[in-house]
């Protein structure tokens, strides 16, 4: 396994998003790929009158929400063989915390069995593996991280796989699993550790988004992009509105 070493915060690279779904084709039943998305568990069922905007191109119910975390979530099976799938909606709910929420999949299995799972984010140089994670099922191919030529390493911490590829993994213990009928469930793990590749650090110790290049997911077009320029400063780039 390449080095890694500790570092001090959580990254995660959509912290705006609240809840998240996994991708569909990991069901045992229903649907040819993972890359299609779940139906929210609890989505409203009434129908609403839609009046247009004026001046704008209306879409009714239809959402594209950006930035989408190309996050790549690692389990362990009763046999200890690992399973990773990508999920798209995903994100951080508190300063230690991520939540996302899956139908029947390996994945959710995986957690309900082993109360744990690792993050890890899909990247520039990793997208054709990361891709095909969210295509094929760890029902139809148990062995598809190999298949991948990924290999994996056991956190030290948690009951779960590391994927030595990725370069920057969240360790996480489950809080809250809320499973529905059908076997889905909205997860919240919180993190346990962080670690990540030097080489992905920038000279203070930190990671470094431009060294790492993670990819978001493109909703609106069904593509990846990656995390792209420095355009300002948080809680910097709007004091000069402030002093006005």
């Amino acid at each position: 396994m390449k080095k890694f070493m500790k570092t001090s915060a959580v990254v995660l690279t959509s912290a705006l998003l609240i809840a998240a779904c996994g991708n569909a084709g990991e069901a045992r039943k229903g649907g040819s790929s993972e890359a299609a998305q779940d139906s929210v568990a609890n989505a409203t069922v009434e129908k609403v009158e839609v009046k247009a905007v004026e001046g704008r191109r209306n879409f009714s119910d239809k959402a594209v929400i950006t930035p989408l975390p190309a996050i790549m979530i690692a389990t362990w099976d009763e046999a200890q063989t690992p399973d990773v799938m990508m999920a798209a909606w995903g994100g951080q709910c508190g300063p230690k915390h991520i939540t996302f929420e899956l139908s029947k999949h390996k994945t959710t299995d995986n957690i309900r069995l082993k109360k744990a799972f690792t993050v890890s984010f899909a990247t520039k140089d990793d997208i054709a593996q990361s891709d095909y994670f969210g295509t094929v099922s760890g029902y139809d191919v148990p062995d598809k991280v190999a298949k991948a030529g990924f290999t994996v390493t056991p956190s030290p911490n948690v009951d779960a796989p590391i994927i030595n590829e990725y370069k920057l993994t969240l360790e996480c213990k489950v809080v809250t699993f809320d499973e529905d009928e059908n076997g889905g469930a909205r997860v919240v793990g919180e993190v346990v550790n962080m670690s990540a590749d030097e080489s992905i650090l920038d000279e203070a110790g930190n990671v470094d988004l431009s060294k790492l290049q993670p990819v978001i997911f493109d909703s609106a077009k069904n593509t990846y992009r990656v995390v792209g320029e420095k355009v300002g400063d948080a809680w910097g780039s709007g004091k000069a509105l402030m002093e006005q």
